[in-house]
């Protein structure tokens, strides 16, 4: 139970990753804000009071300032405090070319996967600090960035541009938020089943191609949301009470390499 008693606001809390945290979350004894600016955070929300868990839903739009700020206050409000600031919420921008992608398109993911999380770091952490100081307790931030936003090749042109500031806002606001016993940290997931890559995992289920999902990863697999979120709960627990301004990449290892020729077992792959 390492959050027992401490508030916790999760943002694209209705599906995915952010579904997954947020049920973990309340299972180990948080109380949970589930935003989302669909109605799916209210399946979240009654999916955790189904085991006795408790949450309260909020609809929001994760990069428009006054929505961030409602939402801090809320979570304040009900839960009398706050501990813990999972900024997670993001959109995919899928064009693939840069000279395809409209201005307004990569306009829109920045606003919502990199201002999303500055604003949620600029209104979340003061009140973080407060309850840090108050109960004795670290506070910590989570935000979800990419392994796209480590090297290309991962996402859109403009996805993999607002995923790579995120990395650095995390390492930015840990150095900011020196004193204050508040951690910042980012993970940085690889595929991953969600609303946003379900066509991906539906089209490699019905054309029998499941085996080719994630073949590039040393794992040979794509990953569940309940992997990434158990991550992102370390992060803001306890138990990573040393971690911060870090970006861990939680993609099967993907990342720990450059594209080379792969090695087979018991044989070199053409």
């Amino acid at each position: 139970m390492r959050f027992e008693g401490r508030s916790i606001i999760v943002t694209g809390a209705g599906s995915g990753i952010g579904r997954a945290a947020a049920i973990q979350f309340a299972g180990e004894g948080g109380q949970v804000l589930c935003a989302d600016k669909t109605d799916g955070a209210e399946a979240t929300v009654a999916a955790i009071r189904d085991f006795g868990g408790i949450a309260e839903a909020l609809q929001m739009d994760a990069g428009l300032e006054a929505d961030v700020e409602r939402a801090v206050a809320l979570a304040v409000e009900r839960f009398g405090g706050l501990d813990v600031m999972f900024a997670n919420a993001g959109i995919s921008g899928g064009v693939a070319n840069i000279f395809d992608t409209p201005v307004e398109l990569i306009a829109e993911v920045l606003r919502v996967n990199l201002i999303g999380p500055f604003l949620a770091i600029k209104h979340a952490a003061p009140r973080i600090a407060e309850q840090a100081a108050k109960n004795g307790k670290g506070g910590a931030i989570v935000l979800t960035a990419s392994v796209a936003g480590i090297r290309s090749g991962a996402g859109s042109p403009a996805y993999s541009a607002s995923k790579a500031g995120v990395i650095n806002l995390a390492k930015t606001a840990a150095q900011q938020l020196s004193g204050s016993n508040v951690r910042v940290n980012a993970i940085c997931p690889g595929l991953t089943e969600t609303g946003m890559t379900k066509p991906t995992f539906d089209y490699a289920r019905e054309a029998g191609k499941m085996d080719r999902v994630g073949r590039l990863n040393p794992l040979r697999r794509g990953a569940q949301p309940d992997e990434l979120a158990k991550v992102a709960l370390f992060l803001a627990s306890d138990d990573a009470s040393y971690v911060n301004g870090q970006a861990i990449a939680v993609d099967g290892g993907l990342s720990s390499s450059h594209p080379v020729t792969k090695q087979e077992y018991g044989r070199t792959a053409v």
